[in-house]
């Protein structure tokens, strides 16, 4: 979402990087071009006017550390303060007695019913056991939309045709009682616009079940219109908490900026995709360092924690030391690193390599086409060729090849490069890499 600006403002920090000394005619030029940059990016034009002054405030007449470079010392000041502008991070707020009622509200199209499901998902991980509420009954199948999600990450849902948004909330809460569960999540109805009647419709719903937790779903690409929106939606029924979705997409990345800011309510988690597992809890540090081209390690490692399961870890492990990693593992290791993210996004949060790739079309090269080719040929194979590969003669190649869309050369390519992958893990096991550290040898 945010490559525009963050490429903008690398270009600013390389051109600085050659000055010798950081001077306040720098500091100047520099703070014009920020201020350009973070205007383009869509970002609330008080918020720019603030947060501009306050980087002028510590660059000129601060002492400088002498063991940063010009641009080094800017960055730290431009990181300092987006962490500051995008707030300290908002945690769900579970107090009180049980059910706690987690309301979301938004727009039509903003992605209310899908965080509702991804939301159950992460609450889940944690040990809670939530319900999920279809009170949106005006919108074509979003009940249906919310019955199916909830057939597919295995939450029950609350639902009832016939009756009325608020009656619905207000029923939920004892079939939430009954089946044990502890928190109600509701899925409340949008519109085109805010409008009077959506707006009592909320409160009155508000005023039935009292929820915890009143959360705006905000689409990061309606730019600086997602920042009037989320003012209105807190002046009417008391937002505890905002929620960015499609943060993935291409937004200038201006809302997720500025809303903190002027609405004062905290960002809690961030949409990153359309798959259920795609949420992030939001990181304002981590959010800033993307900003500013300096990756984000630790998400990376969120990531992995969910996608990749410890006991299959441990028995992978055990395989790779035994060099009896066949193509079956080699396909389920594919799938796990897949359901992490787009590469590109993964390659994004390594630190210094978003740079290193600038210019680089990820696309032209195919990479994320290459994975898809690598497990169609292992699943046109059969379960005893995946197992023992060394059985895959000229012929068997040839039927792979046509019922996977590739050619025998390609097959032969990551025959290759799994067994060198073998051969490699097996000296690993047995401490027979030359060179490598003893702490890496078992």
């Amino acid at each position: 979402m945010f490559e525009s600006l963050r490429e903008k403002l690398q270009g600013i920090f390389d051109r600085l990087g050659k000055r010798g000394i950081l001077r306040e005619e720098d500091v100047k030029a520099v703070l014009r071009e920020i201020r350009l940059a973070l205007l383009e990016a869509d970002v609330n034009y008080k918020v720019v006017k603030d947060f501009v002054e306050r980087v002028r405030e510590k660059a000129v007449g601060a002492e400088l550390s002498r063991a940063l470079n010009p641009a080094q010392q800017v960055i730290k000041i431009v990181h300092q303060e987006l962490v500051t502008t995008l707030g300290e991070p908002g945690r769900l707020e579970l107090k009180g007695r049980a059910p706690y009622v987690i309301m979301l509200v938004g727009l039509q199209g903003s992605g209310k019913t899908t965080m509702i499901a991804k939301l159950a998902l992460h609450l889940r991980s944690k040990g809670h056991f939530p319900l999920m509420v279809a009170a949106d009954t005006y919108r074509p199948a979003a009940i249906t939309q919310l019955e199916v999600l909830g057939r597919q990450i295995n939450v029950p849902v609350y639902s009832d045709r016939t009756a009325k948004p608020p009656d619905i909330c207000a029923r939920s809460l004892e079939d939430a009682r009954a089946r044990g569960s502890d928190i109600v999540l509701l899925d409340t109805a949008g519109r085109l616009q805010i409008d009077e009647d959506m707006m009592n419709e909320l409160v009155a719903i508000r005023e039935r079940v009292h929820p915890v937790e009143i959360l705006l779903v905000a689409d990061a690409m309606t730019g600086q219109e997602a920042v009037n929106i989320a003012q209105g939606f807190h002046e009417r029924v008391g937002l505890t908490g905002l929620i960015l979705t499609k943060v993935d997409g291409d937004a200038r990345g201006g809302a997720a900026i500025s809303m903190r800011e002027v609405t004062g309510v905290p960002i809690k988690f961030l949409g990153t995709g359309e798959k259920t597992n795609a949420l992030e809890v939001f990181h304002p540090e981590r959010l800033a360092s993307r900003i500013l081209g300096m990756g984000d390690v630790l998400s990376l490692i969120e990531r992995a924690e969910v996608a990749f399961d410890a006991a299959q870890a441990a028995e992978m492990e055990k395989k790779l030391r035994k060099g009896e990693f066949d193509l079956e593992d080699f396909l389920d290791q594919l799938r796990q690193v897949r359901k992490m993210g787009p590469l590109n996004e993964l390659l994004g949060m390594i630190p210094g390599l978003g740079k290193a790739l600038k210019g680089v079309d990820l696309e032209k090269l195919e990479a994320e086409k290459s994975l898809k080719y690598v497990e169609a040929i292992i699943l046109s194979m059969t379960p005893e060729e995946r197992r023992n590969p060394r059985i895959l003669n000229a012929s068997r190649k040839r039927r792979i090849a046509a019922g996977s869309g590739t050619d025998v050369q390609q097959i032969n390519q990551l025959l290759n490069q799994h067994r060198q992958m073998q051969n490699m893990m097996k000296r690993l096991g047995q401490g027979k890499m030359r060179g490598l550290p003893r702490m890496f040898q078992g």
